[in-house]
């Protein structure tokens, strides 16, 4: 593309680089001069513009965006995208689920063109609909074809949405004398209605292993929730070993993310068994969603996975916790 400044009288054909002011407003940038905008630019005496004209070979690029955001998105169900506009196309989850990314892809054709670009939210981000996923940015206003297809191809299907797969669950709630009771059920059903789920059945225990026990093998839906009137703090803690003793199995206890880190996962034949924290009560984001919601969407989770969640795992403050992170002697360095 050549690009840089021209006497007005050889502008016609060539895209405006710069808004410029005119007697009756101002002419935008991006625009395609034509002779009525020469005209225009004349009565303002403006004799030199700043320029870009395409040269054979290059695409236009609302056009090498709109190919770049249909090879990402390579057809996967659940993702829109929207209007080209200024070299930009966003990918728009159509519905709730969770982001699923090719890293390697994406950066391989970020590093094709520097004209040519694709940025996304972090992988396994939980959408709603509407929800922007990703964004293609051409900078310049073409980019070379060949450029535009080697890109393409690289990021060919980078970009997919899992749906949720699950349909409801089970919310069992443990109690204690001057425990918080029922609190945060509201919250927890809040977070299943995101994921396009429902709550089925909230059964309220005592905090002990054979009633839990008993309400995990009664339990109906696809998921199971368990929500603990305290802490659990070991793998052998009553919730973890009421699940055992259901006949099903503890994958993880303990997470790396914060708030969230007394979270277990499990399962119970063919249902997942999640252990919230008690930060679940909040509607505010906590390790809990990052489980929930990939568990919901089919995706599979293990020990390992959980184990990988500390980079980024470290979420605001709850302005509320009793015990706050960090003491007021604590300073920023």
């Amino acid at each position: 593309m050549i690009f840089g400044p021209v006497p007005l009288e050889h502008a016609a054909g060539a895209i405006l680089a710069h808004s410029v002011s005119v007697i009756e407003g101002r002419l935008r940038k991006g625009v395609v001069l034509t002779a009525a905008h020469i005209a225009t630019l004349e009565q303002a005496g403006v004799t030199e513009v700043i320029v870009a004209r395409p040269e054979p070979g290059d695409l236009h690029e609302d056009a090498a965006a709109t190919q770049m955001a249909e090879a990402a998105r390579g057809g996967a169900p659940g993702i829109t995208l929207s209007r080209a506009f200024t070299g930009r196309v966003n990918l728009l989850a159509a519905g709730p689920g969770v982001v699923q990314l090719d890293p390697v892809r994406i950066d391989a054709a970020n590093a094709v063109h520097p004209m040519i670009t694709i940025a996304t939210v972090p992988e396994y981000r939980q959408m709603r609909a509407g929800g922007m996923i990703a964004t293609v940015k051409i900078i310049s206003y073409a980019v070379p074809e060949t450029a535009t297809r080697a890109a393409a191809e690289a990021v060919q299907g980078a970009i997919a949405l899992g749906q949720p797969v699950l349909r409801d669950a089970t919310l069992i709630i443990t109690q204690t004398p001057g425990g918080p009771g029922e609190k945060g059920s509201e919250a927890i059903a809040a977070r299943l209605e995101a994921l396009g789920m429902e709550l089925r059945t909230q059964i309220t225990v005592p905090h002990e292993i054979d009633p839990i026990a008993r309400a995990l093998a009664a339990a109906q839906g696809d998921m199971v929730l368990v929500l603990t009137a305290s802490a659990t703090s070991d793998p052998n803690d009553t919730a973890p070993a009421a699940l055992r003793a259901a006949g099903g199995q503890v994958e993880r206890f303990g997470m790396p993310v914060d708030p969230g880190n007394l979270l277990f996962l499990g399962s119970l034949g063919p249902r997942p068994v999640i252990g919230l924290p008690g930060c679940a009560r909040a509607p505010s984001l906590n390790g809990a969603d990052r489980v929930l919601s990939r568990v919901a969407c089919g995706i599979a989770v293990t020990a390992a996975d959980i184990a990988g969640m500390g980079v980024g795992g470290l979420l605001k403050e709850i302005p509320t916790r009793p015990m706050p992170r960090r003491g007021r002697k604590d300073t920023a360095e």
